[in-house]
């Protein structure tokens, strides 16, 4: 029972759901993956939202929060009272459904962002908020009526859900890792002994070392997606080392601002079809870590960086993904022993990682769902004392979405600012920013 989807269990197989709701009932979170479990316990959030041509009321986003439901059955369980595979109840829809009225957008959405901790504060509401705010006077001089926001536990939801979504296909996960692709005994086992040197050294450093809370700024770009295009094809690059390059140059080119000197510090996230019988068996993502060698010179810069991602990408990328497996797991057997080792200051440790880079998968409004929506769409994940910067691209726009710490946030304006002067030194012609 570690993954659990309304695919799993075909309409009949009534014996398999009543095994699911038996294992929730015993534990709510029974049904996660040791990934799941990990950010569950670490109360890590994504946050979707765009503006809307239609007004909303509270019925229309219940309908719209049943509709996701029904193509997200992840979403109807990891809370007290979950009956997996099921539609929400009506109480539960109104519990999580809120709208109000505002007289204009000024701030939106940067204004509504926040740490979603009030999700994990109520255990018997499922792990996930839909809000919206609508025009008390109709829509404005952009067509833009209302807002809506979606605030949700990131062991339900991952960037690629979001993009099936916006079409208004189905989320379903199934099972995700590859069970005839076997990973030889000796890899797993040199794993698991890593993991458990690992978590041993990750709790002593945290309960040592873990730095005073700091406050997490939600900071958001929007840029069309037609200028880093024609950016990236006259740099010779792929788009997606252009869109790592201006942020960590932007945001770490002063050497008080990254960890090492000589180079910026990344994580990034890619989907890869090649998976294994180790890998998680809910989440589609991967983890990599990469370290991109400094240069002043942006044009210098960014050429490494695509070096960079070109050589990690002909790796075995299931490497590093198969060892933070084994370490989630790891942590999850401990916390159920000694759970006074994982409080606040465990989940505070961040490592010495300069930004977390997210690329999701585009982002394009289409059918029942998302009719409502425009561009640009925000998309992003708050994870405790990390640099994350989420790339969300859509048909127009691409939104970079931060979470960051104010220090890191004060130097997002110059990443429009370097856009603009590159366009300048290659004769491309500069667009308004959105």
């Amino acid at each position: 029972m570690k993954s659990f989807s309304s695919s799993s269990f075909a309409s009949g197989h009534t014996e398999a759901l009543d095994l699911a709701l038996a294992a929730v009932q015993r534990d709510p979170q029974a049904l996660f993956t040791d990934f799941q479990w990990f950010l569950f316990a670490g109360k890590d959030t994504i946050f979707f939202t765009a503006f809307s041509k239609s007004p909303f009321d509270k019925e229309m986003l219940k309908d719209l929060v049943a509709k996701v439901v029904s193509l997200a059955p992840q979403l109807t369980h990891g809370f007290v009272g979950a009956r997996p595979g099921h539609p929400l109840t009506e109480t539960q829809l109104d519990a999580v459904t809120s709208v109000e009225t505002v007289e204009n957008f000024d701030g939106y959405p940067d204004r509504w962002l926040n740490r979603s901790a009030d999700i994990f504060d109520h255990p018997d509401l499922p792990l996930f908020r839909f809000m919206a705010a609508t025009l008390s006077n109709g829509p404005d001089e952009q067509g833009r009526a209302s807002i809506i926001q979606i605030r949700a536990a990131h062991c339900v939801l991952e960037g690629s859900d979001s993009a099936l979504l916006s079409r208004s296909q189905s989320a379903n996960h199934g099972i995700q890792s590859n069970k005839a692709n076997k990973v030889p005994f000796g890899q797993l086992l040199k794993a698991r002994l890593q993991a458990g040197l690992g978590a041993a050294i990750h709790l002593l450093f945290a309960h040592l070392l873990s730095p005073a809370d700091k406050p997490t700024l939600f900071t958001t770009l929007a840029l069309r997606r037609d200028r880093m295009r024609r950016l990236a094809s006259k740099l010779g690059v792929r788009q997606r080392s252009l869109y790592f390059a201006i942020v960590t140059h932007a945001l770490h080119s002063d050497t008080d601002r990254r960890f090492n000197k000589e180079l910026i510090a990344a994580a990034y996230t890619m989907l890869d079809t090649r998976r294994t019988a180790a890998d998680d068996s809910f989440f589609r993502v991967r983890a990599l870590t990469a370290r991109f060698p400094y240069r002043q010179d942006f044009v210098d810069y960014v050429r490494g960086v695509d070096k960079v991602v070109g050589e990690i990408e002909e790796k075995d990328v299931s490497k590093f993904q198969r060892e933070i497996l084994a370490l989630f797991s790891m942590h999850r057997r401990l916390n159920k022993r000694f759970p006074f080792l994982y409080g606040p200051r465990f989940w505070r440790l961040g490592g010495r990682t300069d930004t977390v880079l997210t690329l999701v998968p585009p982002h394009r409004s289409f059918g029942p769902v998302t009719e409502w929506m425009m561009e640009p769409i925000y998309c992003g994940a708050y994870h405790p004392m990390a640099n994350i910067c989420t790339f969300c691209p859509g048909r127009e726009f691409m939104t970079l979405n931060f979470t960051m710490e104010a220090r890191n946030t004060e130097m997002i304006p110059q990443i429009e600012k370097l856009v603009a002067r590159i366009e300048g030194e290659f004769g491309l012609v500069a667009h308004v920013p959105a």
